[in-house]
């Protein structure tokens, strides 16, 4: 089976695509030569500079088209579904963010909610061949067992943000009942690499180290039962996401959800260790973050582990980038990008 037979022909819209799976997404097809349009609100939850430095880098492509706006515009998502009739939709569109969800819940229902169900509802009118949106490995919530399977139990999410992308799943769910859209949910682990998201820990402690601050580990010094996470390159995601695009789910109701994740969970400390790591070799001196532990944040989860066991037996694909070569990258792109001595 080829698992890599992505159709060029196709025009394909991109949802988020100013934001960092987006981007990169992006990029792969249209180096496929696939038609890519791209729509992007350019929020400010975090610095619109990387946001633009990723536009730019997708605008040298002749296939690539981008509109400045909001899914949760009806009149825009409609207007742009009737003039341009996508072939596929990759929804990565969605206010980002377990913490910040309990800070300002109001846009994670406007674009999270009401944005997911204008697009469904540009699905249904403009028959799309396949829809793939974005879910969380956060729908898990504090579940126990490991790793995370997509049979598991999701009914208990403990934060706004899990809540939003649970109802996404459910909302795509009926749509491709009662409409036959073909839909996939993709349940991402802790996306990290260059040009990623600045309120991620990994670029956040970076930061810190850089401007010569302490960084706050939420784990309250407990090494033992310190927290995990299944930290998943983005390269593997644009991955399982390229591959996944030409599956359709054919089932009765068309929909699936898969797990994009490392199935291979790292401490948090041990991550850190790993940064430091990266961070001493990139400047060519010893780095050590100064430390100072806090409690466990409302809405965080002790433990993200995901069984990739379904993604493997679909597309024949598990990802395996190392946190070492992972965030090698990332540091040797921050220290380039940021112009740090």
């Amino acid at each position: 089976m080829n698992f890599n037979a992505l159709d060029s022909t196709k025009t394909y819209l991109i949802t988020g695509a100013a934001g960092f799976i987006g981007y990169y997404l992006s990029k792969k097809l249209l180096e496929l030569g696939c038609k890519v349009i791209g729509i992007d609100n350019i929020n400010d939850y975090y610095d619109v500079n990387l946001k633009f430095t990723r536009l730019e880098d997708l605008e040298p492509y002749k296939n690539f088209s981008f509109i400045r706006g909001d899914i949760s515009d009806k009149e825009l998502i409609t207007k742009l579904f009737s003039e341009n009739k996508p072939n596929v939709v990759v929804n990565l569109a969605a206010q980002a963010g377990v913490r910040y969800s309990i800070e300002n819940p109001d846009v994670y229902i406007q674009s999270n909610i009401i944005g997911f169900y204008n697009i469904l509802e540009a699905c249904r009118h403009y028959p799309v061949d396949h829809l793939v949106y974005a879910s969380s490995s956060s729908v898990y919530g504090a579940n126990k067992k490991v790793p995370f399977e997509e049979t598991d139990f999701v009914d208990t999410p403990v934060s706004l943000y899990a809540s939003t992308k649970k109802s996404n799943e459910l909302m795509a769910y009926t749509y491709s009942h009662l409409y036959n859209i073909p839909a996939t949910g993709l349940r991402f682990f802790t996306v990290y690499g260059p040009m990623g998201r600045p309120d991620m820990a990994y670029f956040g402690f970076t930061d810190k180290y850089f401007a010569g601050e302490p960084i706050k580990i939420f784990n309250n010094g407990d090494f033992e039962n310190d927290l995990y996470r299944d930290f998943t390159y983005v390269d593997d995601i644009v991955m399982g996401i390229e591959r996944l695009i030409g599956k359709p789910p054919t089932e009765s109701v068309p929909h699936k959800v898969y797990n994009i994740g490392n199935n291979s969970p790292e401490k948090l400390m041990v991550f850190i260790e790993t940064l430091e790591k990266c961070l001493s070799t990139a400047l060519d001196k010893e780095v050590q973050f100064e430390k100072v532990f806090e409690p466990i944040k409302p809405g965080d989860v002790p433990a993200t582990y995901a069984s990739t066991d379904r993604l493997q037996q679909a597309v024949g694909f598990k990802p395996e980038t190392s946190i070492e070569e992972g965030l090698q990258k990332f540091v040797d792109w921050y220290v380039e990008y940021y112009k740090n001595e």
